[in-house]
């Protein structure tokens, strides 16, 4: 699997995967009986960390600039579609 989260997302996904940890952790927060559900920030941590996010793959979702995603192997370039139809 390719990277397909770019800077931006990557930075939202850290804040967010944190934030959801601290609230997991009640350092500040109080007991809600909720704060397992904190745990899910574990999520976005990872995502951000590997450059790539599952369902962004599955969507078809490319986060990056156009000179950084990966290139299908299945879309031919100008080049190689001039060099089959002669």
């Amino acid at each position: 699997m390719g990277k397909n989260v770019g800077g931006l997302d990557r930075i939202l996904r850290i804040i967010l995967g944190l934030g959801l940890i601290a609230y997991a952790i009640p350092l500040g927060f109080p007991h809600t009986g909720w704060n397992a559900v904190g745990w899910i920030g574990v999520v976005p941590l990872l995502t951000a960390m590997a450059g790539s996010c599952p369902l962004y793959s599955i969507a078809g979702i490319f986060d990056l600039p156009a000179k950084l995603r990966p290139r299908a192997p299945w879309r031919r370039t100008k080049a190689r579609l001039s060099r089959v139809k002669r």
